[in-house]
């Protein structure tokens, strides 16, 4: 009998059956040009947000349904445009735009949400081709990132706070004149939901080898698992809740097919992946691989808190218990990778009042 293996070279969340030499992309550009060496050194960001909820789509044709995820009294509509919902590759761009503004805040620069690309940098530095369909497929992408609105509810207390907002507001493209038609350069305008929440570092590390994983449904369990487990040991979660999580329209029972293809080929960056049968759950342990960028706690936030602080904290963010809001803090700077703030207790106040107004009471 002949068992079938999924065809990883496959981007689509569908089934397939050849089995490649190697489940992950080879690297594209492992000699980085020198006049892209500050892109190359770029730390890999992403932002928090996007790596919790399912803001993008997993399929390799135009999704033009309008998909809602709740979860805690929370939800989040995406409405795509005709062109279709924005894809978790067409994410990429964001995800250089994200790291090179986390660079240049790290070195004290100025920064805007105005942010100009070089075209063929973007794709060294996503470990793209760089022929001519590569960068009509980035126009594409663009148009699918500006069209895409997301609607989410805020709720604080007794009150729910209604937002709309897109993944970018605007997009430009300089292109060369003549039958090649190839990309210059390209600019980029970030929402100010975006922006704000670069500028607030709520953002995480993630591996060199993110762009290498050849299928959709692999970046969003890494993405799950980076944000979830983060440093810790290891993290369990139901097939079910991560189904949920990842967005992916298969049914339950493809899925865990999906699951067991991970644990085989055991692949993922910074995480290895188990599955239980018996109690459909899914473990995530940490490899030990991730950069001192990506979990060292700089030495000044384990300075105590003010007594005080605490006495406030019940104030901003009542019915939560103080000493677990002060582990999700301190995780939450540690995970992403930020310099100790100059006053840790209104750091920490700020932190729980943003974590009450997303969650409201447990």
């Amino acid at each position: 009998m002949v068992t079938k293996t999924p065809n990883l070279f496959d981007h689509a969340d569908a089934t397939s059956v050849a089995k490649p030499l190697d489940p992950l992309l080879p690297d594209r550009h492992p000699q980085h040009d020198l006049f892209i060496c500050d892109v190359a050194d770029a730390v890999l960001k992403d932002m928090m947000a996007h790596m919790e909820h399912p803001f993008y789509s997993l399929s390799k044709k135009p999704e033009t349904n309008i998909r809602r995820y709740e979860h805690n009294g929370n939800w989040i509509e995406i409405t795509p445009s005709v062109k279709g919902l924005a894809t978790i590759y067409d994410k990429d761009i964001l995800i250089y735009c994200i790291s090179q503004i986390m660079a240049k805040l790290k070195d004290g620069q100025p920064v805007s949400p105005r942010v100009r690309i070089n075209t063929r940098d973007l794709l060294v530095f996503t470990n793209r081709g760089t022929a001519g369909k590569d960068y009509a497929a980035l126009a594409e992408a663009l148009a699918r990132l500006a069209g895409t609105r997301i609607s989410t509810n805020i709720q604080t207390a007794d009150e729910e706070q209604y937002d709309t907002f897109g993944l970018i507001d605007t997009a430009s493209i300089r292109r060369k004149h003549g039958l090649d038609g190839r990309l210059l350069w390209c600019e980029v305008k970030l929402s100010e939901w975006v922006f704000n929440a670069i500028r607030s570092h709520e953002v995480l590390t993630l591996h060199r080898d993110y762009f290498r994983l050849r299928k959709p449904i692999e970046r969003r369990v890494y993405e799950i698992a980076r944000k979830h487990c983060g440093s810790q040991k290891e993290w369990k979660v139901g097939v079910p809740t991560l189904l949920k999580k990842t967005g992916s329209q298969s049914p339950l029972k493809r899925f865990r097919e999906m699951i067991r293809d991970l644990v085989a080929f055991d692949h993922l960056p910074d995480y290895s992946v188990s599955f239980e049968a018996e109690t459909d759950m899914v473990t995530f342990l940490n490899r030990g691989t991730m950069t001192s960028e990506a979990i060292e706690m700089p030495p000044a936030l384990f300075t105590p808190l003010d007594p005080e602080t605490f006495a406030k904290v019940k104030e901003v963010a009542p019915g939560w218990d103080v000493y677990h809001l002060e582990q999700e803090w301190r995780a939450w700077m540690m995970d992403g990778g930020l310099d100790a703030p100059a006053n840790p207790d209104k750091a920490f106040l700020g932190f729980c009042r943003k974590f009450f107004e997303k969650r409201g009471r447990p």
